[in-house]
């Protein structure tokens, strides 16, 4: 399913506070290194950065006030958001989504823009996802491993206005974002505020699909791995099926989706998420305890059996520990996020990791991030074979065979 535009189209947006743009020697110094063809004074654009058959063109223009932006709608770090309120030179990065290959095109944007934001203090306006960049954010998208969560944005709304009932809202749940891989957006309708959680995890996971040109096509309908269905029609078709549903609700909310409906065209897919819901109950303390105490007892033998993994042998070592993150600020009071990683390195009593899952919270600790971990903070342990964690019978039996016959 795609809507793969035809024409240029604004898709990052950096504002500084320089009202002077970059001059041609420095921006042809800054992109020396990559394979690009630089054009610079062609119409309205400062410069275009060309490779094969694509192209990301980029414009500068000067403002006496701030674009038409509300700060608060936009996701981001309250300094990124002091630094976009004062802005006044702004470069918009252009570029025709979904040519020559979905991702590849936005990569290739986002490679412009870390190219100018290596000549400058800004803040990178993703426009379709009203999301806020810092320079190291980008670097951060541009050398990870893909997280759709860094593209795309996912708004709840409740559908009748009010709350009816505490955890048993009816809402709205809708994507802003895949516009810049040349696709609609998604939406989704009757999901219950205590679902939002698994409705999350569940578009991310569509969402990741039809960014790579992987989604369902239209109106096909798509199994799930535990026997349920779903389809996709367009939302102008799909909302004629909701009665009692304000018409203002979609103010603002113009561009065409796509609604996800059941095969029935009904607006039912609260059991579909079943298979997400328990990715979110949380743990409890006594849950917690047994596993760092598990944790604690098999580290020796999960050590050792790591330290003589052989190079072809198909097993991941990961390991949860908390992490500390700001939800609220660097300046507000931080919290902390238990997160997996796969063992890369074990020297002592110190572990280098690399992200199984970002943070959820923040993207202070980024999918397939490099990250260090004392010994004394692993809190749980798992293996992998095969890309399949190992059932508890299973990784016992593995770990006995590091005891001394």
């Amino acid at each position: 399913m795609s809507d793969v535009a035809t024409t240029m189209r604004d898709v990052y947006v950096l504002a500084t506070l320089d009202t002077v743009p970059v001059k041609e020697d420095v921006v042809r110094e800054a992109f020396a290194g990559d394979e690009v063809e630089l054009v610079f004074g062609e119409g309205d654009c400062l410069f275009s950065v060309r490779a094969d058959d694509s192209q990301v063109d980029v414009i500068f223009e000067v403002r006496d006030s701030p674009l038409g932006w509300t700060p608060e709608l936009l996701i981001g770090t309250p300094e990124l958001r002091k630094t976009l309120e004062t802005a006044r030179g702004f470069y918009r990065v252009r570029y025709v989504p979904g040519k020559p290959q979905q991702t590849m095109a936005v990569f290739e944007a986002l490679w412009t823009v870390r190219g100018l934001m290596d000549l400058m203090e800004a803040v990178c306006v993703d426009v379709t996802a009203f999301r806020m960049h810092s320079m190291n954010d980008v670097e951060e998208i541009t050398e990870l491993d893909f997280d759709i969560r860094d593209h795309v944005t996912i708004h709840a709304m409740p559908m009748h206005g009010g709350v009816v009932e505490e955890g048993n809202t009816a809402m709205w749940v809708h994507t802003h974002g895949l516009a810049k891989f040349g696709t609609l957006d998604v939406e989704a309708f009757n999901i219950q505020e205590d679902d939002l959680p698994a409705a999350e995890t569940f578009l991310h996971e569509l969402c990741t699909d039809l960014a790579f040109g992987q989604g369902p096509t239209m109106r096909a309908i798509v199994s799930t791995s535990v026997g349920r269905q779903f389809t996709l029609v367009p939302s102008e078709e799909a909302r004629t099926n909701l009665p009692g549903v304000d018409p203002e609700l979609f103010e603002g909310h113009d561009a065409q989706m796509v609604s996800i409906v059941s095969p029935e065209g009904r607006h039912s897919i609260g059991e579909m998420l079943e298979q997400y819901r328990d990715r979110f109950e949380e743990e409890t303390e006594e849950e917690a305890a047994n596993l760092r105490s598990l944790a604690d007892r098999l580290m020796p033998l999960f050590k050792a059996r790591f330290l003589r993994k052989g190079l072809m042998e198909p097993l991941g070592f990961v390991v949860r520990a908390p992490f500390e993150v700001h939800p609220d600020g660097e300046d507000e009071e931080a919290g902390d996020e238990q997160l997996w990683a796969e063992v890369i390195t074990w020297d002592d009593e110190k572990v280098i990791g690399r992200l199984v899952d970002g943070g959820e919270t923040t993207t202070e600790w980024r999918k397939g991030a490099h990250v260090e971990i004392d010994e004394s903070q692993i809190n749980a342990l798992a293996v992998t074979r095969d890309g399949r964690t190992l059932e508890p019978q299973e990784l016992h039996a593995l770990l006995q065979q590091e005891l001394p016959a």
